[in-house]
């Protein structure tokens, strides 16, 4: 144990966030830079050490959180980064994006604030970064084998560095003109900066992993074809597809699903476009879905100049307290305040969108709603609940449906579904043609950075065992196990 009794002597501090009125003026990170570390050994040592960890279930990658608490209270960075890096190939990502479900199978937290893992596992990672620790690890010898990536999300990135590093040549096909995927395009500058994306890439690049860009398979590499090429195939492509929303007006100029708005926004900031063909400037913005994109929403609006700020959620507002049905250490719904949320803006619940109404030229001007609530297992509406709010740009952000079948990848592949729509594959991965596989959100559904890493990790051991017959690659977890949902 580090501090045996840093329990009960610290209290929980967390990362310091810089003041609102700086922040919505610029996309740099939220948070302050340095202010982590000053605290974070003292923080790192409240953590118990307990016999049996329970964070560790709660974490899909299985990371080794007490062995690193335990290295960051002593300050010995090296040796924490090392112990990081064993179940984590981007703790940089997970560290800033990942809701932190570890944290809340956190035995300290049954009765207490829970022990500041996210904030620790970041700071492990920054400093490694600063002290030169994050170094190129090219395998020794080539196996000869050859495995093509779709997709260069958390999970098609995971993948084709630990099958890089397994000594197989590994190329990565993104459809986008940048790797990343979401964490590229998806995720605000605000959040994540891109810089974190790149000098990983790079890493990797060193270590001998290709990268193609602006090439999707399906469309413009028939999916058959690049099977025979190569000797294994990764499906990585994520869950790609939003969800609509079909009522009257949704064909008005302003109404864009989240993948549409925010992308633009990210390419101001990559210097592709001087002023995004999307924004929030001066307009009453609607954000529709309460989750962690339609909150990147509301900080990307923020930053434009919106004029206001609502976002609207279907369910009830969750409690700041665990419910009876979800007791630690579950991963509880509680409700949250993000720092999109702290820059401003309302939040309505219970409510459901009926229409939007237009002007002359057909631009959206209002949103109608009505509140609603759940009877029997059923939602309803509640009769004279309804109103208009000003509504100049709506976002839909209600989550996504599944994996792109437009582009022919499925169809061609031949690959089978599961009842979800997702690519169906067995405990290794693998999914019913010969030397595919498949991981993240393409065979799991809509879900966290995390449990993309994961799978990523797992799918490359399955890989790599139908290349070689073994594995000595870390894999964390099989699509079977349920003990590790979230």
């Amino acid at each position: 144990m580090a501090d045996p009794k840093g329990f009960l002597t610290t209290g929980r501090e967390v990362a310091e966030t810089r003041p609102v009125g700086e922040r919505v003026k610029d996309w740099n990170e939220v948070y302050v830079p340095g202010s982590l570390l000053p605290i974070i050994s003292k923080q790192a040592g409240r953590c118990m050490d307990c016999g049996i960890p329970f964070c560790h279930n709660g974490c899909p990658l299985g990371n080794l959180i007490p062995e690193w608490n335990d290295y960051a209270y002593r300050e010995d960075w090296s040796a924490a980064s090392e112990r990081l890096h064993a179940t984590n190939n981007f703790p940089e990502f997970t560290g800033r994006l990942c809701p932190a479900p570890c944290e809340s199978a956190c035995v300290l937290g049954i009765n207490q604030p829970a022990v500041t893992i996210k904030n620790v596992e970041v700071s492990i990672i920054d400093k490694a970064w600063d002290s030169g620790d994050v170094t190129p690890q090219p395998p020794e010898r080539l196996s000869g084998k050859t495995v093509a990536v779709i997709g260069s999300g958390p999970a098609g990135l995971a993948a084709a560095q630990q099958l890089t590093r397994a000594g197989h040549t590994v190329a990565v096909f993104e459809r986008a003109d940048r790797i990343g995927g979401l964490l590229r395009y998806g995720i605000p500058e605000f959040k994540m900066e891109k810089s974190h994306i790149n000098r990983r890439i790079e890493q990797m690049r060193t270590e001998g992993t290709k990268f193609r860009t602006e090439v999707e398979i399906g469309k413009d590499i028939d999916a058959a074809k690049l099977r025979r090429r190569y000797d294994a195939v990764v499906i990585a492509a994520g869950a790609t597809v939003s969800r609509d929303l079909p009522v009257p007006g949704r064909e008005l100029n302003g109404v864009h699903f989240a993948m549409e708005y925010l992308p633009l926004a990210n390419k101001v900031q990559e210097g592709d476009l001087t002023v995004s063909p999307i924004t929030a400037e001066g307009k009453h913005v609607v954000v529709i879905g309460g989750g962690d994109t339609g909150a990147d929403c509301v900080g990307t609006a923020h930053r434009q100049g919106a004029a206001s700020v609502t976002q609207l959620e279907i369910m009830p507002q969750p409690g700041e307290e665990r419910n009876a049905n979800q007791p630690w250490p579950t991963f509880p719904m509680l409700y949250k305040v993000t720092s999109a949320h702290e820059e401003g803006g309302e939040r309505i619940y219970s409510v459901s969108t009926t229409h939007f109404e237009g002007d002359e030229d057909g631009n959206v001007q209002s949103l109608h709603l009505i509140e609603v609530e759940f009877k029997d297992g059923k939602l309803e509406q509640k009769a004279g609940t309804e109103r208009v709010i000003p509504a100049q740009l709506v976002t839909l952000a209600m989550g996504f449906t599944g994996t792109d079948q437009a582009n022919g990848l499925v169809q061609q592949f031949g690959l089978d579904l599961d009842e979800r729509g997702n690519v169906a594959r067995d405990e290794n991965y693998a999914t019913n043609v010969d030397g595919v596989y498949v991981a993240g959100d393409a065979g799991r559904g809509q879900s966290l950075i995390v449990w993309a890493i994961a799978e990523g990790r797992s799918a490359a051991r399955g890989v790599d065992r139908f290349l070689t017959g073994t594995s000595a690659l870390h894999a964390p977890i099989r699509p079977t196990d349920r003990s590790l949902m979230v």
